[in-house]
């Protein structure tokens, strides 16, 4: 990937840049929480985005996509946005770091990524973050990674319309090989866990189902506006904190399906709590099992699941699996498993040959290996 940018950023500028990158991210449990001021518990993984970067001495950013094949060429105001919807991340990020102060101008890029798309795996995140740290670094802002996570996320809310919490962002600012991160999303306390499966003798992996249902509307912002509302009707900011027996009590106020979708997030955030706590005693059975009663409650609950990823988390469950649950905002994209090393063959082929059975594709296997966040690199 690396030869690739550097031989097109050679070819379209004349000279060379700095390179810089940033991962996407796996969430072990913890889904749909971090916008409900709650617990999340993801790592940083192995492929992101990488971008080569030069200070152009303009007032203009003339940057190329490698992944879409597309320039684009736009000014640091707020009328200069560019039409492309990726050339708006990077253009997000430099009007945010505008808005905090940081004096910028004008540069070249060129950048490629790895992240499967489509597999929750924030593939926006990776480049928000790998802008936001490059331009603190070559201006010498020496903006702090919360500061960069919240580039990242106003960005997703001022220039990409989606709602989104702080999670992904975080984890590609935050990332540390061979930890996932327990985020405290209100306090923004957060923690490092070692996370090493296979010395338990587990392998974590992916199962992307490679279909992204596009649903009228915007379900993701909706599920918020659920949320917000049962809070308020609690005399609370977020839902966190918030018990079953407070959610009974106002059941007959609220609409069945706002009270579903409080109901998934009240007791997601008690299974993020009893992950963490589980793996420091190197139980993962009970990670396995927390992990499968969040697939069902975005299922059943949230309804963020589609009967493709129902169909990969029942497979797996059949073939021994320990634990299985969508992983991301939904509607498609992937599960993540925790299975057992002498299961993973069997239930690998099972999954594959079952999954192209009944909808004539195989799933893609991504192989998860937890990493360092946003970085220049040398």
């Amino acid at each position: 990937m690396r030869t690739k940018i550097s031989e097109k950023f050679a070819q379209l500028f004349g000279c060379e840049g700095e390179f810089f990158a940033a991962p996407g991210r796996i969430n072990l449990i913890g889904e749909h929480t971090d916008y409900n001021g709650g617990f999340v518990f993801p790592g940083a993984v192995d492929c992101g985005i990488m971008a080569e970067i030069k200070l152009n001495g303009s007032d203009k950013v003339c940057a190329y996509s490698i992944d879409m094949d597309e320039y684009a060429e736009f000014g640091l105001n707020e009328e200069d946005a560019p039409s492309q919807g990726w050339a708006k991340y990077i253009f997000g990020v430099c009007r945010e770091t505008i808005k905090r102060g940081g004096k910028i101008s004008g540069f070249n890029t060129v950048f490629a990524g790895d992240v499967p798309l489509g597999a929750g795996m924030s593939s926006s995140a990776a480049l928000e973050s790998t802008f936001a740290y490059a331009l603190s670094y070559l201006f010498g802002l020496d903006t702090d990674r919360f500061e960069l996570a919240r580039i990242g996320q106003a960005t997703e809310h001022n220039y990409i319309g989606v709602k989104c919490g702080i999670m992904d962002q975080f984890a590609s600012c935050f990332g540390k090989k061979g930890n996932l991160m327990r985020l405290d999303c209100r306090s923004m306390e957060f923690e490092y866990f070692p996370f090493d499966p296979e010395q338990h003798g587990y392998k974590l992996v992916l199962l992307n189902s490679c279909v992204k249902h596009e649903l009228v509307g915007s379900p993701y912002n909706d599920r918020r506006a659920s949320c917000e509302r049962v809070a308020a009707a609690l005399g609370q900011e977020f839902l966190r904190g918030a018990t079953m027996e407070q959610l009974d009590a106002i059941k007959d106020s609220i609409s069945d399906e706002d009270y579903r979708r409080a109901r998934y997030v009240i007791g997601e955030e008690k299974r993020v709590l009893d992950v963490c706590e589980a793996l420091e005693k190197g139980d993962y059975e009970t990670v396995g099992e927390r992990m499968y009663e969040t697939h069902w409650g975005m299922s059943k609950d949230y309804e963020v699941s589609c009967v493709e990823l129902d169909f990969l988390a029942t497979v797996a469950k059949e073939c021994g699996v320990t634990g299985c649950r969508i992983m991301g905002g939904g509607f498609g994209g992937c599960t993540i498993n925790l299975v057992k090393t002498e299961l993973y063959d069997n239930f690998i082929t099972t999954a594959k040959q079952k999954f192209a059975a009944e909808y004539g594709h195989e799933p893609k296997v991504i192989s998860v290996v937890i990493s360092d966040g946003a970085r220049k690199l040398d």
